[in-house]
């Protein structure tokens, strides 16, 4: 079932560099910070700050306004396309126009699932800058008895790969810079007893993020960028970041596939 959404919001922002030079420090990027912001760091930007009692159990603004209620209480940042059409500015005002693209109900494997589709247009100097398009999931509380599912396994013919690891200190860093109250990211209780995992969940938009980096680096300028989630990576692993051509993939220390990606240039 799929319901037409005209639900919107639009945020303005006046894109302090420190922001960004906080996240370059806290990647240990080389070099200084340039001052076109790099794919992907408006996310620390265009904040939805909302009081305590505004907020769902997982620390997430709770759903019924920009985003519709599912029905189901765990949520997931599953993927997104973005299209990087001209340079964002740091020290310059802009604004931030999100739509609900398309909410649907679905029914898979583990349950009844809720996707929702959210459109967010980035504009500085009454020019669209960024589009990007992103992709969450909704899903029931996992069932201790259910069978885990079983995670891809991740391509081994990479040209290039890297290693980066990830320590609470990170995690609550890049929460912190992006204002994402998630609490599988810093509440390792939670985690555990709520949502079943085995530790802090890594941000999927911090695997995107370093996956971006590194197709900027060694392909140049980025027009569009599409990533996935395949599977979840805890802050007690390190992982393996690789690029064949212009597709790139996150590979777990068992080899799993966590995200794949396909960059433009």
């Amino acid at each position: 079932m799929t319901q037409d959404m005209t639900r919107t919001q639009s945020v303005s922002d006046a894109m302090d560099p420190a922001r960004a030079a906080a996240l370059w420090t806290a990647l240990d990027l080389p070099g200084a910070l340039p001052d076109a912001l790099p794919p992907f760091f408006h996310q620390l930007y265009f904040w939805d700050a909302q009081p305590p009692g505004a907020l769902g159990r997982d620390g997430h603004p709770k759903v019924g306004g920009l985003i519709p209620d599912m029905g189901l209480p765990r949520r997931m940042w599953a993927g997104g396309r973005l299209e990087f059409l001209a340079p964002l500015q740091v020290g310059t005002r802009a604004e931030k126009h999100s739509r609900v693209e398309k909410a649907t109900h679905k029914s898979g494997r583990t349950g009844p699932l809720g996707f929702v589709t959210l459109c967010h247009e980035v504009v500085q100097d009454d020019e669209v800058r960024v589009r990007e398009y992103q992709d969450l999931v909704y899903r029931e509380d996992p069932n201790p008895r259910a069978p885990k599912p079983v995670p891809p396994v991740a391509r081994t013919d990479e040209d290039s790969c890297e290693h980066h690891s990830f320590t609470s200190t990170l995690l609550f860093r890049y929460s912190a810079l992006t204002f994402n109250g998630h609490r599988i990211h810093y509440d390792l209780d939670y985690c555990r007893d709520v949502e079943g995992y085995a530790g802090l969940v890594v941000h999927g938009p911090l695997l995107a993020q370093l996956l971006m980096l590194k197709a900027a680096r060694e392909l140049g300028p980025l027009t569009g960028f599409a990533f996935r989630a395949t599977a979840p990576l805890v802050h007690t692993e390190s992982a393996e970041f690789c690029r064949k051509g212009t597709e790139l993939w996150v590979r777990g220390p068992d080899g799993r596939g966590c995200m794949e990606a396909t960059a433009q240039v």
